[in-house]
């Protein structure tokens, strides 16, 4: 009962936000959940049409490319990484391995203006570049030591076998490691598209151009401080933002209980 009230509390927002986006704006500060007499389109109608002139299903395509990006970087960079971690042996290996989970502890706004004045510098602002080009050096260290965890769960015995048979680590990797490890590769992938698709701070930081604009960025530009603002689209495009995410979550969501549960068992 205790937890079937919190999830009531926990609902209310996201159902508050569902039915104001089928208000009008005169009506969106009613504080109950159907919009009543009050039903209306006019919120998905106007979302659409975007802001800057431009469509809103341009910023779900620019997000969805970001995301993609994203998240093929960081399962290249991530589980290359893990595996060095987890089964080649070399000079203070766990020197390293402390260091990169230290750099959990760093406060991004500490890198903030430095990372900002090299991506500058190299002529990416503005661009999606800032964005997944760090990932491939294994800048998400939480993921490297997520996919350590599991590969330290998978018995030596099949990379002896493997080598056995005259393969290298490459091979080793590719053909044993990666298919054996898809559940936690899966929530690599989940956690980094929905990271990916709700940051709003980057793509502030990095791009000016109404073209480039992702999903967030097109949300806070229905708040207008100087005119009028567009709550009912606001409302209304917040909800269909959401749905690339629950679809995500509902295709894989097998596999990514899998990987949360089996990480860092023992074998």
């Amino acid at each position: 009962m205790f937890l079937i009230a919190m999830a009531v509390v926990m609902f209310y927002p996201l159902a508050w936000m569902i039915g104001a986006s089928f208000r009008s704006d005169s009506q969106i500060a009613d504080p109950g959940i159907w919009p009543g007499s009050g039903f209306t389109l006019e919120g998905y109608e106007a979302g659409f049409k975007g802001v800057a002139g431009v469509e809103f299903w341009h910023f779900i395509l620019n997000s969805l490319v970001v995301a993609a990006l994203c998240v093929v970087a960081n399962l290249i960079a991530c589980s290359l990484t893990a595996y060095a971690f987890a089964r080649i042996e070399f000079r203070l290996k766990k020197l390293w391995f402390a260091v990169m989970i230290g750099t959990l502890l760093l406060p991004h706004h500490v890198i903030l203006i430095p990372q900002y004045l090299l991506f500058r510098d190299l002529d990416w602002i503005n661009t999606y570049l800032p964005f997944f080009v760090p990932k491939l050096l294994a800048t998400d260290a939480f993921f490297v030591f997520l996919l350590v965890q599991f590969f330290r769960a998978i018995p030596r015995e099949l990379d002896e076998a493997a080598r056995i048979d005259g393969c290298g680590h490459f091979k080793i990797f590719f053909r044993i490691m990666l298919p054996l490890a898809k559940p936690a590769l899966a929530t690599t992938a989940i956690f980094t598209f929905i990271y990916s698709w709700n940051d709003f701070f980057t793509p502030l930081i990095y791009l000016s151009d109404p073209n480039l604009y992702t999903v967030p960025l097109a949300l806070r530009a229905f708040i207008d401080t100087t005119s009028g603002s567009a709550f009912g689209a606001l409302f209304a495009m917040s909800v269909v933002s959401l749905l690339p995410v629950l679809g995500v979550f509902i295709a894989f969501q097998k596999l990514l209980v899998e990987g949360v549960a089996t990480t860092g068992m023992k074998g």
